[in-house]
């Protein structure tokens, strides 16, 4: 079946199954920033924007994606870079896996909520799963990264 979808303000007709995931199609299409961990949406590596929100593609079949707009951390490269470099500074980059979801995560909370607590920016983050830094230092980083954008 064809799907028409707009990835990163580009627009796309993809030939997906019926019973394939958005992760899997997004991945097939060169899109690799799209990670899977888990399956079964637990994880966070597979987080997208969808029309604007933050979705786990890895439970979401891609035939419900069309004409939707997704974008990737490829669609925000900029932004990317800056969390990136504010992760890198606080060490909780060691072997990035997680990175792209958790920045996607990162640019909804910045849309959702100005000045986020500690709490609220926890329960943004929650479900994207790091297994080598821990989440005192993405705490940090992210707190920075809010702050610098003052």
């Amino acid at each position: 079946m064809k799907i028409n979808l707009k990835i990163n303000g580009e627009k796309k007709v993809f030939d997906v199954s019926a019973d394939e995931y958005l992760a899997d199609t997004l991945r097939k299409n060169g899109y690799l920033s799209v990670r899977k961990g888990c399956d079964t949406g637990s994880c966070g590596a597979c987080t997208v924007h969808f029309d604007g929100k933050a979705i786990l593609s890895c439970v979401m079949l891609s035939l419900r994606a069309d004409g939707h707009e997704i974008t990737t951390i490829e669609g925000v490269t900029k932004k990317a870079e800056k969390i990136g470099k504010y992760l890198v500074d606080e060490g909780v980059d060691q072997c990035g896996y997680c990175s792209p979801g958790t920045i996607m995560s990162i640019l909804y909370l910045e849309k959702c909520i100005e000045n986020p607590t500690d709490e609220e920016i926890l329960h943004f983050m929650n479900g994207n799963l790091c297994r080598c830094t821990g989440y005192v230092g993405q705490l940090r980083a992210i707190k920075k990264y809010l702050e610098g954008k003052k």
